[in-house]
Formats: structure tokens, sequence, C-alpha cells
């Protein structure tokens, strides 16, 4: 993000940023990306020899990435692309498997970059052709063969060896194997047309890809109603790909620039595009806190009135449920009970304190032997339990 922000800072200090072999991969990978864009006309030359270095390393991704980025400093610096394709053309003669698709890869986006300059070196392409296993490879060499079949004396032998596993290669190489057999047909279509033929039908009637089935239809109709439009539309000048160095748009590159420090400068994503906030009212948390507590406080409350044994109003029960003595009945006991006042000493004035009225609360059965009677009176103001 620095760099991209100002460059001039660090543009003479990008001997910084070359690889050590103790490295690991993802600072490699993030100091490539950094060499591509301080790389200038001034040190191209020293950086084109430390990533011919790199290309040799085991890492096959390493290596990828190195062989990327010669193509990328060919693209960003017009007039060190030759310079680039030469070194590019070396690293294919190591017959290397990776190192020579993904340069095929790259020369295709220099094609793209500078057209007809640097066609030159098909041959050498051409020559490892059998070399190429991964699509993208496959569709990168198909798409320079459609490109220029007139000036490649065998173009339609070439895309005849891809048109053999036809059926069986990935999308991306089907739908350029389609576009590159119909342009060499309007370029040359005395000794194609057999091929365009067959490739329409496998595109069309054997496909179960909508992409290619409409492709081919499309190419269909513009060849038998309008040849001279097919030319147009087919072989029409295509717009050049531009550098994609700085590719961060100025408005989040200053947004990133003052995140610096966070994983907005990681992600390259401004933080509200991967936080997520919850919306909670201001006071949410304090009126739930008044409403726990006011909800313990009634608790509380219910709590004391159920188990308040003084509370004078008739809220009081018999507490162990023993033949309906309550603490709270202050009327005379009948006279079975021998004349006793209540037991809260009320309306007698009787001087000897009351006995207690006793209830069975557990048999020998259950108390090895031993019967349990309990009943409660008042001495002195205290309720008292006996056994």
């Amino acid at each position: 993000l620095i760099v991209q922000k100002r460059p001039s800072i660090l543009e003479n200090e990008i001997k910084v940023f070359f690889c050590k072999y103790n490295d690991p991969i993802y600072v490699k990978m993030e100091k490539l990306e950094i060499i591509i864009k301080l790389v200038s006309e001034k040190n191209i030359d020293q950086v084109l020899l430390e990533l011919k270095e790199y290309a040799t390393e085991v890492d096959v991704d390493f290596v990828r990435k190195s062989v990327s980025a010669i193509g990328r400093c060919a693209v960003k610096l017009e007039r060190a692309a030759e310079r680039c394709i030469g070194v590019l053309l070396e690293l294919i003669q190591t017959k290397v498997n990776y190192v020579v698709q993904e340069s095929v890869i790259v020369i295709k986006d220099i094609f793209r970059r500078y057209p007809n300059r640097y066609e030159s070196i098909i041959a050498t392409l051409c020559d490892n052709l059998d070399t190429l296993d991964e699509p993208q490879a496959k569709a990168s060499m198909i798409w320079i063969i459609g490109e220029y079949a007139e000036r490649i004396d065998n173009a339609d032998e070439l895309l005849e060896t891809f048109l053999e596993t036809f059926e069986e290669e990935d999308p991306t190489v089907q739908l350029q194997l389609l576009t590159a057999t119909v342009k060499c047909f309007l370029k040359n279509p005395e000794e194609t047309q057999d091929m365009v033929q067959r490739v329409l039908d496998l595109a069309t009637e054997e496909s179960d890809n909508p992409d290619l089935r409409d492709r081919g239809f499309i190419y269909w109709r513009l060849l038998s109603t309008d040849p001279e439009a097919a030319k147009l539309v087919v072989l029409g000048d295509k717009p050049v790909i531009e550098d994609d160095t700085f590719r961060l748009e100025p408005n989040l590159l200053n947004v990133l620039v003052g995140q610096i420090a966070t994983l907005s400068s990681i992600y390259h994503k401004p933080p509200e595009a991967f936080v997520v906030r919850a919306k909670r009212s201001p006071t949410s948390d304090v009126m739930g806190m008044d409403d726990d507590e006011e909800d313990i406080e009634g608790e509380e409350e219910d709590y004391e009135d159920e188990n308040d044994v003084n509370n004078g109003g008739g809220g009081g029960g018999d507490l162990l449920d023993m033949g309906g003595l309550s603490v709270n009945d202050n009327t005379p006991s009948s006279a079975n009970d021998g004349g006793m006042s209540d037991l809260f000493g009320g309306g007698g004035g009787a001087a000897a304190a009351p006995e207690a009225r006793m209830s069975k609360v557990c048999t020998p059965e259950k108390s090895g032997g031993i019967e349990l009677w309990a009943g409660f009176r008042q001495v002195g103001g205290a309720v008292k339990l006996e056994l």
C-alpha cells in the first residue's frame, strides 16, 4: 500500500526486497509483488537476473510466480519488453514442464499488450506443444495459433492435434479451440472448411456446455448468412490489455493507507466490508439491568410475604401440615383440649404454658422402630417445636 501511494520512497531500495533462500514462501510471494511495483527502466536488468534465478528454484508455485512476474514486467515497461521475452525464451529452452507452460501463458499476454511485434518467437512456442497439458497453457497456445494463423504455415495441422481430444478438454480449451478454428477458416477458407464444420458439429450437437453450444450457434449463423460480418466480429481489432500493477482505486487506497497495521491492509478492503457490528440500542444494557433488578426485588418480596410467620393477616398456614394447627390461630381451644387457651396466650389469661398439640410425623416402619410425634407451642413469646 505504501509503495502504491508513495512509490518514490523505495524506488532506490529494490534490493531490500530480493528474496532470500530461507524466506517463507508467503514472504517470497509478497516480495515479488513489491518488486513488480518498484521495477523501472533503471533497474530492469538487475530485476530480470534475479527473477531468472528464482525460476530455477524447486518450489513450483514460486517458480510460476517468478515467470509470471517477468511477463508483468514486460507489460509494464514497453522498452524492456524485448529483454523480458529473451529471458522467457531462455527459460523455455530448459524444457521444464511447468516453466514452459507458465511462459506460454505470459507470452500470450505480451502479444495482447504489443500486437504484431514479437511474432518471431511463435516458432519456438510451437516446438513445445507436446509439453502443454494444463488447460490455461493450452488455451493460451491455441489463442496464439488462431490470432496469427496467417503467419503459421501449418496452423490448421496444429489445431488438428488439439481437435483429436476436443470432447475431453476443459471448457476453456474448447471455447478457445472453437474461436481459433473459425479465425483460421476466415483467413484460409479453402483448406479449413472441413475442420470448421467438424468443430461446429462438436460444439452444437455433442456438447452439454451451454456457453460452448451458444457460441457455436452464433458462429454458424454468422458464417452461413454473412461471412463479411463474421470477419468484422471475429477478426476485429481488440483492445490491448493494460498494466494492472497499481490496480487499487485512489479513494480506496487512501482509506487503506489510513488503516495500516489492521486487517484492512491485508485484505485490501475497508473495515465495513468484513466487520459486522451488532446494532444495539444505547440504553438496552442499562434497561435490561433495571428490569432484572426489579424482577429480583419482586421475587424477594413475594418470598418474604409467603414465609412471614409473624404476619398478622391470614397468610400463615400449617407449617408442617400437622392437623390444621396454625401459629396465627387466636381462637380459643375446644372443650376436648382441657380448657386450654389459644396458643399465643390470647383471651384466657392462663398462667400455665399451654401444651403442644402433637401429631404423628413418622411411623416405626420408616424410622427403625421409633415412632415420632411433633407439635408447636408458644413459650415466652417464642414458638418451640416439641418431639
